[in-house]
């Protein structure tokens, strides 16, 4: 098959004609997808305008003098996406975190420097340096997976300084990029696997490539509008020959599906120019998810693919002769597991015959892939605490064989990054980068008091906010995995309250360790409840045994989450058979109780309900009229006044990056929106200030902003805040402390005392 794309993309001319030619709202015009929702797809032009937005309100913000300090944690790391060390300086390294920028270690990993910390994305997929040039760092932006908090990234940045400085060199609109693959012999010439959108269909996909070094580009194979590439590798002895992984996807907020027919093997021989299928030995069909593909170093002729095959499992084949005829390697399957999310295999450069596979296990071959083993060594961490394992973490996502010295290994997983100079046979945790993937914080009320918060696959983590120290952490691993929302309750401070996916809550005794489950129901019908991915509850904000609850009914308990009582009716749109899936959806998002009036209560849902009770569940008002029909990010009742609300939504999982934020002072009778001078970003959360009513902080996908006139202007609180997600937001009463929980940069700490101070100095 030849590549269909024969235009050339020149980067800067594009850019400048989508600017001319599309109007600021552009990404509020509807598009209907072929399964007939409603998509707003954001068009890139509008993206970069809203980073060029967001960059001057930073350097023009009244606020820029006022510090964000990096609290951590550190100690369980975060998603590492990708991994290099530098061929001429070996102690140089790079790693990729899939929401925490780019790092640089230039003492193997004993120190690491943000290096990618202010462009218009924080989500680095892949990082790939030159052979010839250590100075040459390309960066693939956007996680080439399909997790729910995969981000979007903004196509392919450029350095030739070590990391220093960085040119965006286009391809936007691919959001999401598998694999920057640099010519050996030439340096200009540079091949980018482009997944493309992950929630709508769209033509910026493929294989693109580059003869000036990513001034201008060529999609070189293009399959089809909803089939990507995540893959591509290049021969060693020949670089006219290359290998493309084609898979298709779609994902939608109710539905994954993670295989198709377009699912295949590529091969190229004129060095991208014509591409042909290949299919002898291979699976076909709707079955076949994503693959990884690796050449032999030692032995080109010899390629593995390790291949997600639904509904059989993992699979390993293996061609002798350059990809024309394959056969699988071993009986039954592969125990890879979750292989959407993490599929890699790795040829150890001496040998053709060992493998490694990275899964949600890893896993090793040392017989051509006859026979695997789960590799289950003991590590070492860099920074010491309560661990909960004592090998390396599951969820692998890259990994990195020295060409020159096979016994050194980087492996990058879910938990951070691991180091081996045994061939894998034990291992180094590098646990110093702050990176925790926050999805919600809190704090409580001790003194100091401790923040707390439910982290991707790294559990419930809490700590005090003090300054990071090189070589000690002050954080703590408490509990279980995937964790969201954690609270503390404040007339107790040794019991914690946490949850796991899809309703999965407990009740635990901090000084004894014992828990409790206390998941919310049954149905008052015995219908079947639909729990969120992050389930909402609260604490009352009158008796702090009373705890509220979401599944698609809204919950109430009186005793600690011990009984359960529903208090609603369905508060979704209880959406038909075009919006059901395998990911349950219509479901309640966010909750939120007056601190001036018990029993009025809010409670949003992923497909745009909102609703409100002024008699704790009593009767429902639906008021989401006016409102865009979007996931509702935070509902926010109001300590000020009895009858103000805010909300927040977001259509990030409608592939639409639009800010929606909308103030109610009549109970949600009537919205008007205060996003005014925001620039497009998805927003997360508002908070009020604790102290003065006008006094608004918002947290995006991009940064966190601040108002002091009740949200009609915005100024960005991002001065010496990293581009990173803003997840939730808390203020410390006590202390005036506004505490920022990142999706990938875990949490920061602002005075916001002195926001107050700068506020008054403005009025008089």
């Amino acid at each position: 098959m030849g590549g269909t794309g024969n235009s050339m993309i020149n980067r800067t001319c594009l850019l400048g004609i989508l600017m001319a030619i599309v109007s600021p709202i552009a990404c509020t015009c509807v598009a209907e997808k072929p399964d007939g929702t409603d998509n707003r797809a954001t068009d890139p032009a509008t993206r970069m305008k809203a980073w060029d937005q967001h960059v001057k309100l930073r350097q023009e913000s009244i606020f820029k003098d006022v510090p964000w300090m990096p609290v951590g944690p550190r100690i369980q790391g975060g998603k590492i996406e990708s991994i290099w060390s530098v061929k001429q300086r070996k102690s140089t390294l790079y790693a990729g975190a899939g929401s925490g920028n780019l790092w640089k270690s230039v003492n193997n990993g004993t120190t690491w420097k943000p290096v990618f910390e202010s462009e218009s994305t924080f989500s680095v997929s892949v990082v790939t340096v030159s052979d010839e040039d250590p100075n040459l760092v390309w960066v693939g932006t956007g996680e080439p997976h399909m997790a729910r908090s995969s981000y979007a990234g903004t196509g392919v940045f450029k350095s030739t300084d070590g990391a220093k400085t960085w040119t965006h060199m286009g391809l936007t609109d691919t959001h999401h990029i598998g694999r920057v693959l640099i010519d050996p012999k030439d340096s200009n010439v540079v091949y980018v696997a482009a997944l493309g959108h992950q929630y709508s269909y769209n033509q910026q996909r493929g294989v693109f490539k580059t003869l000036d070094g990513g001034e201008t580009w060529k999609n070189v194979l293009f399959i089809s509008e909803k089939v990507g590439v995540v893959d591509v590798a290049i021969d060693p002895s020949d670089n006219q020959t290359l290998y493309a992984v084609a898979w298709e996807r779609d994902r939608k907020a109710w539905n994954n599906v993670v295989a198709g027919p377009g699912s295949g093997i590529y091969k190229s021989t004129d060095a991208g120019e014509t591409w042909k299928l290949m299919t002898k030995g291979l699976p076909t069909g709707e079955k076949v998810g994503r693959m990884g593909i690796a050449v032999a170093p030692s032995n080109p002729n010899v390629l593995y693919i390790i291949c997600d095959h639904r509904g059989v499992g993992g699979e390993v084949y293996r061609s002798d002769d350059k990809g024309e005829n394959w056969r699988k390697t071993h009986e039954g399957n592969v125990k890879t597991g979750i292989g959407y999310d993490f599929c890699l295999i790795r040829v150890l450069p001496d040998n053709a015959d060992e493998i490694f596979i990275c899964g949600f296990n890893l896993l090793y071959s040392s017989d051509a892939g006859k026979t695997h083993a789960i590799i289950s060594e003991r590590t070492v961490p860099m920074l010491s605490y309560k661990a909960r394992r004592a090998t390396p973490h599951c969820d692998n996502h890259d990994m990195f064989i020295d060409p020159d010295d096979p016994d050194r290994v980087m492996l990058g997983t879910d938990g951070g990054l691991y180091l081996s100079h045994d061939r894998a046979k034990t291992w180094l945790h590098v646990n110093t980068l702050p990176i925790a993937e926050f999805y919600d914080i809190s704090v409580d009320a001790s003194e100091p008091y401790r923040i707390w918060g439910g982290t991707q696959d790294n559990g419930v983590l809490g700590g005090e906010a003090k300054p990071m120290t090189l070589g000690q952490e002050h954080w703590q691993w408490d509990h279980g995995g995937d964790n969201y929302v954690t609270l503390i309750d404040p007339n107790n401070l040794d019991t914690m309250y946490l949850e796991g996916m899809f309703g999965s809550m407990a009740r635990k005794d901090l000084k004894t360790g014992k828990s409790r489950g206390i998941r919310p129901g049954p149905a008052p019908d015995g219908a079947k409840l639909r729990f969120n991915w992050m389930t909402p509850f609260i604490l009352s904000h009158y008796d702090s045994k009373t705890l509220y609850a979401g599944a698609n009914l809204l919950f109430k308990s009186d005793d600690r989450g011990d009984n359960w009582k529903c208090i609603s009716p369905d508060l979704s749109s209880n959406p038909g058979p075009e919006r059901q899936g395998n990911v349950p959806f219509g479901t309640i998002t966010d909750i939120s109780e007056s601190p001036l009036k018990k029993g009025l209560l809010y409670a949003g849902t992923d497909d745009g309900q909102l609703h409100v009770t002024q008699d704790d569940g009593g009767t429902w008002t639906k008021i989401n009229q006016g409102l865009p029909n979007r996931w509702v990010s935070r509902v926010v009742a109001s300590k000020y006044d009895e009858g103000t609300v805010f909300v927040s939504l977001t259509g990030y999982r409608d592939d639409d990056f639009e800010a929606y934020l909308s103030m109610s002072t009549d109970f949600g009778a009537t919205w008007k929106s205060i996003v005014n001078n925001l620039p497009s970003e998805s927003i997360n959360v508002i908070r009020e200030d604790p102290t003065d009513k006008d006094i608004l902080y918002v947290g995006t996908e991009l940064g966190a902003y601040c108002s002091i006139d009740k949200g009609n202007t915005w100024h960005s609180l991002c001065s010496t805040l990293p581009t990173c997600a803003v997840h939730d937001l808390e203020v410390h009463a006590g202390t005036g402390d506004l505490v920022a929980g990142t999706h990938g940069r875990s949490v920061f700490v602002l005075p916001a005392k002195e926001i107050q101070k700068i506020k008054q100095e403005m009025m008089k």
